[in-house]
């Protein structure tokens, strides 16, 4: 039996509705939630002792339960004879004093200041059916009324769906007539809905609104809240902000629909972001990931990241994410990102935040609890040392967090792209005088494995450059923290590092808080890296390795260190020149188009006799390793001084006692070197 329109026009007729209240006979039809799911905000915003009317009753049990919860001065009205006279029937035993009147609500008989509360619950709907003038209109006679039988102080409470020509009306209409308005996003009644129709695939549940407007006789500037069920009231400054509030919820109820009904297995994750009302900072980001039905896969459940720990490949790329989603053994997985500069009390206190939320993701059907997952039992620590920006790198960070057994992590963030750590140190607690704790960077701990392979090439340079006792000289393009420098300075006592940095602010950073102190063996030049190397050809300045080892600020490039101006012509004739016949040019490149890479090998090999390709495992970073020396044209003679290099990196390692420092497996880097 059809119950729905067969147009939206026929929502606003008289006939249609008697002919409806014929269909339905007895039963009640509740429109957007019964008392149990609105009973928190009608007894938060209606006394029992105000006069109400009931706009558009309809057969609903609605002013029946609030009758029986004490609310007994109500009058229902409604266009439809056949409804007014079954109500009656209804009431006239154990509600003989609840009246119930065939009325019109946009012509109503009553006198002005009569009422202190009027209720609508999808009468509204019914009426604004489109954003047509007639239709505008009759909504304008509607809310007059209300407004004129209702007293100083009185409120109108309407339950809604808030499509947007309605948003839109009511955000112009009660504001210009000196009415607060405050929308309030009921989650029970929408929850209800969904737990109603969960075994209905073809149901699709919107989000349910109250809106709350409350008469005065002059509001001289407008007063206009939101809030999200129990929680706090957000009294917001502009008619935009309070649509943006509403529209978010709506298209987030678009996403958990389609989410609900559809996998998207074999398709990118789906990504959204969290606030808290009022602010523009995300709170959660959530992925959500789907893989093909299986045998022995559950169905449902979320990963929560621990702070400090959204760095890792497994959580910062789509494809570690790829990862986590079949080992964890579920078809549908949510991955949670904690945000910084926001503060987290607990895990649980994180799980009972993210519960609504989550629940909404969940696939249609789904009846079991929704596990949480994570690495431990909190949400990890994080602690910003520095908040600052420059005008070179952007807004940046300093933060100490605890990695996994207890480690402590210091780290050098670009808020471009907080996903990349630019620098990371180990930090080490040691007991001074009186016992008491400090904290001591440890030069050991390489953060990023490329460093290390490029650590090898700087190694290799001093194997086959001159066999005297003279320092050989290494030129480093990007300081950012100082980790890598300060490892060559510490592990190889024979090399002479010059670095070069733009950014004199970054100097500054690895100084205070990563202890990279400057001596006769380490030199930082604040400079354009381009034009040191310009100046060096034409001084005659030689190097014995040249590193490459930074990044564009702009993520969005396929290739994003170094930088496309750093592979030009120019730049590599200078290195050409610079690096001699016996010296190595070592290039960390990022790239994420094919294409991209390809011509940058090509260019390389236009001025360079000999070229050598390490691709780090489960990562984007690839070392290059570029030398004149024609003896290196095989990769048989590359895998062999690799190998010595490598060797006698691990043995200056191990002489220095850097217990933190990875050795490197020699093997696996030699099978995996390419030309």
């Amino acid at each position: 039996m059809n119950l729905l329109p067969k147009s939206y026009e026929e929502f606003a007729q008289t006939d249609y509705w008697n002919a409806f209240f014929k269909k339905r006979g007895g039963k009640a039809f509740e429109w957007y939630g019964e008392y149990l799911e609105l009973c928190e905000q009608i007894h938060k915003y209606v006394k029992t002792t105000d006069k109400i009317v009931m706009l558009g009753c309809g057969n609903s049990n609605l002013s029946m339960d609030m009758y029986d919860a004490g609310f007994k001065d109500i009058i229902n009205i409604d266009i439809s004879a056949v409804a007014v006279k079954k109500m009656l029937e209804l009431n006239s035993y154990n509600r003989s004093d609840m009246k119930f009147l065939q009325m019109d609500a946009t012509e109503m008989s009553f006198e002005n200041d009569y009422f202190s509360v009027a209720f609508d619950k999808g009468t509204l709907d019914a009426l604004f059916v489109d954003d047509s003038e007639p239709v505008k209109l009759t909504v304008e006679k509607y809310f007059n009324e209300i407004n004129r039988t209702m007293k100083s102080g009185g409120r109108y409470l309407c339950v809604t769906l808030l499509q947007e020509h309605i948003l839109k009306y009511i955000l112009d209409y009660f504001p210009k007539h000196s009415f607060m308005l405050r929308i309030v996003h009921c989650r029970d009644a929408e929850n209800a809905n969904r737990e109603k129709n969960a075994y209905n695939p073809e149901s699709i549940t919107m989000p349910i609104f109250l809106v709350l407007a409350t008469k005065f006789k002059c509001l001289p500037t407008p007063i206009l809240e939101f809030c999200l069920t129990s929680d706090k009231i957000q009294r917001l400054n502009t008619v935009e902000e309070l649509m943006n509030a509403v529209v978010s919820i709506q298209k987030a109820a678009l996403v958990c629909n389609g989410l609900a009904r559809n996998s998207i297995a074999g398709h990118n994750e789906i990504t959204m972001d969290l606030c808290k009302l009022g602010e523009d900072l995300p709170r959660f980001t959530l992925h959500i990931l789907d893989q093909p039905p299986a045998r022995g896969l559950g169905r449902y459940a979320a990963f929560i990241i621990p702070q400090g720990r959204e760095v890792d490949w497994l959580f910062a790329t789509p494809e570690g994410r790829k990862k986590l989603l079949a080992s964890t053994n579920y078809q549908r997985l949510v991955v949670v990102l904690l945000h910084r500069d926001q503060e987290y009390k607990s895990l649980d206190a994180v799980k009972a935040e993210l519960a609504d939320s989550i629940k909404n993701l969940a696939p249609f059907g789904l009846t079991d609890p929704i596990p949480f997952l994570s690495l431990g039992s909190d949400v990890g620590k994080r602690e910003t040392l520095v908040c600052a920006s420059s005008k070179i790198s952007g807004d940046f960070r300093v933060e100490e967090v605890e990695g996994s057994s207890g480690k402590l992590f210091r780290r050098l963030i670009f808020l471009n792209n907080q996903s990349v750590i630019q620098s990371e140190a180990l930090v080490k607690k040691i007991k001074g005088k009186g016992k008491k704790e400090r904290k001591k960077i440890d030069f050991g701990y390489l953060a990023c494995q490329h460093h290390l392979y490029m650590s090898v090439g700087v190694q290799m340079s001093v194997l086959t450059g001159n066999q005297n006792n003279e320092l050989k000289d290494v030129l480093v393009l990007g300081l950012g923290g100082g980790g890598l420098c300060s490892f060559l300075h510490k592990v190889l006592n024979c090399i002479r590092v010059t670095a070069v940095e733009i950014d004199p602010i970054m100097l500054e950073v690895a100084e205070q808080y990563f202890e990279l102190k400057q001596d006769d063996r380490l030199c930082i030049v604040i400079d354009d890296g381009l034009s040191f190397l310009e100046k060096c050809k034409t001084e005659g300045i030689s190097f014995d390795a040249v590193l490459f080892d930074v990044d564009s600020k702009d993520i969005s490039l396929g290739m994003s260190c170094p930088p496309s101006s750093f592979l030009e012509t120019n730049v590599l004739t200078n290195i050409k020149s610079i690096i001699g016949s016996k010296g190595v040019f070592i290039i960390n490149l990022v790239c994420r188009n094919d294409e991209l890479r390809t011509q940058a090998l090509k260019n390389l090999d236009k001025y360079f006799s000999a070229i050598c390709t390490y691709k780090l495992e489960e990562d984007i970073n690839e070392v290059i390793y570029c030398s004149n020396d024609k003896n290196y044209q095989s990769l048989d003679k590359w895998k062999k001084i690799l190998s010595a290099s490598a060797k006698a990196l691990n043995n200056s390692v191990k002489k220095t006692k850097l217990n933190n420092t990875d050795m490197l497996n020699i093997c696996d880097f030699m099978s995996d070197l390419s030309i």
